[in-house]
């Protein structure tokens, strides 16, 4: 697929579309190249820290819950980091009119752990043109292009994991996390 190349799979209503994202959760990123490589060492800080956290508390025979909502976790973003360390290496750029394909060795866009991640999950379930809207909906709530869609994140595996993960750990295992 070329960049921004969207193929609908359930209606509207459930799209692939391909995007690249070359920081963190919504876009945020630390700028240049100095900032790539501190957010991929952090990745790596915090998979091992979580890895090491899973390892001791399944070691303890701890809640599955808590074992579960931290492997989603740990494995999010071991997923995230291998995509965003192999991914510049193993392919060429991206664009709007040309295709990523395997690069040869040391032709692809980027070097170890500077590479983006792929997302491709777009789920906009509700998508209203201001002119559509129903008189009660506040202007606000359109964007400068004065359309409205709700869902507009587009996501991967690893992030779905993550998500899943936290909101489990939030929900039903704080007190357990405490202790």
């Amino acid at each position: 697929m070329t960049l921004g190349e969207e193929i609908p799979m359930i209606g509207s209503w459930f799209n692939l579309y391909f995007t690249e994202n070359n920081g963190m959760a919504f876009g945020l990123q630390f700028g240049g190249e100095w900032g790539k490589l501190s957010l991929s060492i952090f990745r790596i800080l915090a998979v091992i820290g979580i890895g090491v956290y899973l390892f001791i508390i399944s070691k303890k025979k701890n809640h599955n819950g808590l074992i579960f909502s931290m492997s989603m976790i740990f494995a999010g973003a071991l997923g995230n980091i291998i995509d965003s360390a192999f991914y510049g290496l193993l392919f060429t750029q991206s664009s709007y009119h040309t295709l990523a394909v395997f690069a040869s060795e040391g032709q692809g866009y980027a070097t170890f752990l500077h590479g983006r991640v792929v997302d491709m999950l777009y789920f906009p379930l509700i998508d209203l043109v201001k002119t559509d809207a129903p008189s009660w909906v506040p202007s606000f709530v359109f964007g400068g292009d004065g359309h409205f869609i709700f869902f507009r994140p587009i996501f991967n595996l690893a992030d779905s994991a993550i998500t899943i993960g936290v909101f489990w750990l939030l929900l039903f295992e704080r007190k357990k996390l405490a202790h």
